[in-house]
């Protein structure tokens, strides 16, 4: 038997945590490290950080990420912010450290539009070392995107693609309920969206990566965010939203060429949400439609999608990688190295 996968989690947030916790279930995978900078994860068990049911596991938690690599690592698994200028120092470090990455920042999921000068320097990177890294999980990374461009391989021609997804918030963990504005007034949340603070990333992104990948050219990605108002008073684990009050997110991208669009993207994210699911339209030869009835769980799908890419990036060409790129399928956990 091959050696087992050693890993490192970097971020342990709640996305960061199940992640943690789905690696342990697998044989292939051994979970060598962790690094958080908050003092009060940083010199604990990983396993009682993440409330797992086995801890404690013998692997503590670093501030120091250099000392964390001064063992062998194979891979890093990266979760700790939306915003790649926030996390590039993050990632120069395990590149530099020899590592394959995995990374749940959404701007990561595909650079190349928004952030070129980046995205190059990371590719320089990585390939300097002989290793990859990618920007994965639910959205963007598979249900708007990857799974876009899989359907369209029974497809002999695209003319444009329709991606919807609506999602019931109440369902989810606290921080993404605060961060689509559950609970506040109409005036808060139009404050918070002039601020940048109240927004899901990774709808351009999304975009860009689908139109890359069914040859389209666009001169234009647009994207629109808007409240979700509540009709009536919705109670969830965490907080209560009276009648009135906002809900949630609605926002729709659309990339389109010379006034015609190509891709359209809508997201309807918000506490209450009637009849959530996953909706894909391909409209060329032939039509095409899929639906997934009750949506694709973002926190269970996002630990899935980022554990299955592990042994998928290892394998990969070195360099920055997207979704398009990898053959993403299920790690099943007595699946050996």
């Amino acid at each position: 038997m091959k050696k087992k996968i050693r890993v490192v989690q970097y971020g342990v947030g709640p996305i960061g945590a199940s992640i943690a916790r789905l690696m342990r279930q697998k044989a292939s995978l051994e979970i060598v490290g962790a690094i958080d900078k908050d003092p009060a994860k940083a010199g604990r068990d990983l396993g009682e950080v993440v409330g797992a049911k086995d801890a404690p596991w013998g692997v503590v938690i670093s501030a120091d990420g250099d000392a964390v690599f001064e063992k062998p690592v194979d891979a890093v698994v990266h979760s700790t912010s939306s915003y790649l200028t926030s996390v590039m120092d993050q990632l120069l470090a395990c590149l530099a450290a020899g590592c394959c990455i995995v990374s749940t920042c959404e701007e990561l999921a595909y650079p190349w539009r928004k952030h070129p000068d980046l995205s190059a320097k990371l590719d320089a990177a990585a390939k300097e070392e002989g290793v990859a890294l990618v920007g994965t999980g639910v959205n963007p990374g598979f249900v708007m995107d990857k799974l876009v461009l899989t359907l369209s391989a029974v497809a002999q021609r695209v003319d444009s693609a329709k991606a919807v997804r609506v999602v019931d918030a109440s369902k989810r963990r606290l921080p993404l309920q605060k961060k689509i504005g559950a609970g506040m007034t109409p005036e808060e949340f139009s404050a918070q969206v002039a601020d940048g603070v109240i927004k899901h990333h990774g709808l351009p992104e999304s975009i860009a990566m689908v139109a890359d990948g069914l040859g389209f050219t666009l001169d234009d990605i647009s994207e629109t965010i808007e409240p979700v108002i509540a009709v009536d008073t919705v109670t969830t684990e965490f907080l209560e939203v009276a009648a009135g009050q906002v809900a949630g997110v609605h926002q729709i991208a659309r990339g389109s060429f010379k006034g015609n669009v190509k891709v359209y993207m809508e997201l309807k994210m918000y506490v209450g949400a009637k009849e959530p699911a996953d909706t894909i339209e391909l409209k060329g030869e032939p039509n095409l439609s899929l639906v997934i009835p009750g949506g694709t769980h973002g926190d269970v799908a996002t630990a899935a999608v980022v554990v299955n890419a592990i042994p998928q990036i290892l394998a990969a060409q070195s360099g920055l990688r997207t979704g398009r790129d990898l053959p993403l399928s299920f790690l099943s956990a007595s699946e050996l190295p």
